[in-house]
């Protein structure tokens, strides 16, 4: 079976993601770096309207950031419905300050009929791990 929502990612790697069904997510102006079924990574550059008042990554942007590639992730599965977050954990172990670029991973740890668990990890250019966390996403009855 063609999976062309996986397809359609692909076309975007290297590119910002400007223009995506999300519209937060286009606020967001990731740049795609890789996907596979199940795996994707995007780089982030911390922009002032994501600091908090010590100019550093806000728990909510990177939240945000999280919540959005682990979405993408289940997209590339190539499921005919939407998933929506039943929860997200996340552990925040470092900061990221205004122009750092720093980048989301994330990988498919189960999927189940109607809930897939993904993770995701932040990273600096240097490799440091900012936040990590873990999410449930359930499908929805929403057609894609």
């Amino acid at each position: 079976m063609e999976n062309s929502i996986l397809e359609r990612l692909r076309s975007y790697i290297g590119k910002e993601l400007t223009e995506t069904p999300s519209a937060f997510g286009s606020w967001l102006k990731g740049t795609l770096r890789s996907v596979e079924i199940g795996s994707l990574s995007v780089d982030f550059i911390v922009r002032d309207e994501m600091t908090n008042p010590a100019k550093i990554l806000h728990g909510g942007a990177s939240a945000a950031i999280m919540d959005e590639v682990m979405g993408m992730t289940v997209a590339s599965l190539g499921h005919d419905s939407f998933f929506a977050t039943v929860n997200l954990s996340i552990d925040y172990l470092s900061s990221a300050k205004m122009g750092d670029v720093i980048t989301a991973t994330s990988k498919i740890n189960r999927e189940g009929k109607h809930i897939v668990n993904v993770d995701c990890v932040i990273v600096n250019q240097e490799g440091k791990i900012i936040s990590k966390g873990t999410s449930n996403l359930f499908k929805t009855m929403i057609p894609r």
